[in-house]
């Protein structure tokens, strides 16, 4: 299939290929460790709107960037709209190439306070916010969400068609409701349905883990680009497979076991450099669990890992896999 850029306003994207906001996630490091396997534009985690009012060093840390990661779009939750107009100027002055709207937030610590995905059972306060947040920035304005609260409120199309007048530039639709979180599977009929309904871009998400798989959807949705999420954890490499393919290139091969293990340690050590042994240990159990996936006795290796209180432990650990790994490969 033939792929075109994704353009959100003045701003074209190659390849059409988004990583996904992930809180405790997609930090600036991620970002830029993520980048080169093939992205067009990264997302920040999202950022509470009334924390940015206070300007605390973690809410700052969360929003800043390396440089390397450019295009990158800010994502703002909350459930005000002057609140989320003024966010917007701040991340704007602070190098956001686009910001971007958290209206598919399932997490009760988001809901609770009606951001995220509570917004949909809203959608006159999600047009106040659209517009006040597109009233306020210079840049492009974008904004993701899911199909709504729940299946027996399904607003995906009224709020992408408010979005459109109002301003905003391109939507993101995980094909889920708010109530399932991450249960069953996306249903890229409401992303078809959707890309139908608006004239602005439409970027599909949800359960894309495989290439041909993502490209498929891709093509038979209509969208005009996808956004990756959990599935590239552990394994940044579908990130290129699928760049290759919209391309046009023979998809390369995933790494060994080893060489995915080599990779981890170089997500390790940048991760420390960062944010110091403290901080980045526990950050990065679940991401060394990712890339453990697969590998014989990974289970073991987990709960080893689980209890390992310092990085020269876990990058020991994960060294003497790789040679055990590679001693059984010149066994075999």
């Amino acid at each position: 299939m033939a792929v075109s850029p994704l353009k959100i306003g003045p701003i074209a994207i190659w390849p059409p290929l988004v990583l996904a906001p992930m809180s405790g996630v997609t930090n600036r490091t991620m970002r830029a460790l993520y980048k080169p396997f093939g992205l067009g534009l990264t997302v920040t985690e999202f950022v509470s709107s009334n924390a940015l009012q206070f300007g605390s060093r973690r809410t700052m840390e969360m929003i800043d960037q390396h440089g390397v990661e450019n295009p990158v779009s800010t994502q703002l939750w909350g459930d005000d709209p002057q609140i989320m107009a003024q966010a917007a100027r701040v991340v704007r002055e602070c190098g956001a190439d686009i910001v971007d709207i958290n209206f598919g937030c399932p997490a009760p610590k988001v809901t609770k306070t009606n951001g995220g995905s509570a917004c949909l059972r809203d959608p006159d306060r999600c047009e106040a916010i659209m517009q006040a947040v597109v009233d306020a920035v210079d840049c492009p304005v974008t904004m993701k969400m899911r199909l709504g609260w729940s299946s027996e409120h399904l607003v995906y199309l009224d709020v992408a068609k408010r979005a459109q007048a109002a301003g905003v530039q391109a939507v993101t639709l995980h094909a889920r409701t708010a109530k399932q979180f991450y249960k069953g599977e996306a249903d890229w009929e409401h992303i078809a349905a959707l890309k139908r309904a608006v004239d602005i871009p439409i970027i599909g998400n949800g359960d894309l883990d495989d290439p041909h798989d993502a490209l498929e959807r891709m093509r038979w949705s209509g969208v005009d680009a996808i956004m990756l999420g959990r599935a590239t954890l552990g394994n940044p490499w579908l990130i290129s497979q699928i760049r290759d393919l919209m391309e046009g290139r023979p998809m390369r091969s995933t790494p060994d076991a080893a060489d995915r293990l080599r990779f981890c340690i170089v997500h390790y050590r940048a991760m420390l450099d960062e944010l110091g042994e403290a901080r980045a240990v526990p950050q990065m159990r679940k991401h060394v669990a990712l890339y453990l996936k697969g590998i014989p006795g990974a289970a073991a290796l987990r709960e080893r890992l689980m209890h390992l209180g310092r990085s020269i432990e876990a990058i020991a650990l994960i060294d003497s896999t790789i040679a055990a790994l590679e001693s059984a490969l010149a066994a075999a």
